[in-house]
């Protein structure tokens, strides 16, 4: 094995034991040592790095950057044991990539949802009960889409209202508390799941009529099915509202709920943050940003308490 390909894993494998699933990086850097393998390169250096990057002339920008930011990360870590190293600085390939404009769905779209989940091949009895409470837990939950397929039956404690949510951001698990009526339609799917799928010892929560776990293109494509029949995306649209969306409407609507009712909103973000499962706080104030009636509020509760201390 040559020796960058050697250093590579022992890098990746290092971070992944720390918590970071690095796929897309593992892929990628693979790709660079074996460019640098045909250049018979002895170390890294920043122009190898950016030639390397830029490869690929038909993608965005944010590729180029995206690609360099891996081997810029690698060789923080390289320069350790092969001092030559050179670390290509920040800024060489700029780009910020936007972050998409949350789709904040009203109760009356969330319902149609749920009615046309109901609406999908009757022949398939496990399947529209599977979607309808699916949708049903993420616009309650605030969880993402993994998350939820992720969940096995024994996350799932109905007895105290709460779920395991395991394998998330850097490996780390929560604990959802989720309302006594969510209790009820959660403990509902159970009982008709395991009457429709009878003796199949099936392990995840959310599964197909044969008892397997649901499948995320599938799910995706089905709810892209569903957002045409109720109106929320064009029958030829490739775009429109998303599964993460419920999660944004989640974060929203409670942070309104603070504002509304009086509560301190910044000494109870953190809260939310935890429930969201953010690994910094500052991925929950993006949402503050995010919507113009939160941004009006907090903008009023800091003039409120500065007025307060005049």
């Amino acid at each position: 094995m040559k020796p960058l390909t050697k250093a590579i894993q022992d890098y990746l494998a290092l971070r992944r034991n720390l918590g970071f699933k690095l796929r897309d990086a593992g892929m990628v850097l693979a790709k660079f040592a074996s460019f640098m393998e045909q250049r018979n390169a002895e170390c890294i250096t920043t122009q190898l790095a950016m030639d390397w990057a830029q490869l690929p002339s038909n993608v965005q920008p944010a590729l180029w950057a995206q690609r360099l930011s891996y081997v810029r990360c690698f060789a923080r870590h390289h320069i350790a044991s092969d001092p030559k190293t050179e670390i290509p600085p920040p800024g060489l390939l700029p780009f910020r990539a936007a972050r998409a404009h949350p789709y904040l769905y009203s109760i009356e779209e969330i319902k149609r949802l749920l009615e046309a989940a109901l609406q999908l091949s009757p022949s398939m009895e496990l399947r529209r009960w599977t979607f309808h409470v699916l949708l049903g837990l993420l616009s309650v939950t605030g969880l993402r889409v993994g998350e939820a397929l992720r969940l096995r039956l024994d996350d799932v404690d109905l007895d105290n209202g709460v779920l395991t949510v395991r394998g998330t951001k850097f490996g780390k698990s929560r604990l959802v508390p989720i309302h006594a009526s969510t209790q009820d339609v959660l403990a509902n799917y159970r009982t008709r799941r395991a009457h429709l799928l009878d003796d199949c010892a099936a392990v995840h929560f959310f599964v197909t009529g044969t008892g397997h776990q649901l499948d995320g293109g599938d799910v995706r494509r089905t709810f892209y099915h569903l957002s045409r029949q109720v109106g929320l995306r064009g029958m030829n649209d490739s775009h429109g509202p998303r599964l993460h969306d419920f999660r944004h409407r989640f974060a929203v609507e409670t942070l309104l709920g603070w504002y509304r009712s009086g509560q301190d909103v910044e000494r109870r973000l953190p809260v939310l943050s935890t429930y969201l499962g953010h690994v910094h706080v500052s991925d929950t104030y993006w949402y503050l940003s995010a919507h113009p009636e939160l941004m009006k509020l907090a903008m009023t509760s800091l003039e409120q308490r500065w007025e307060g201390r005049q």
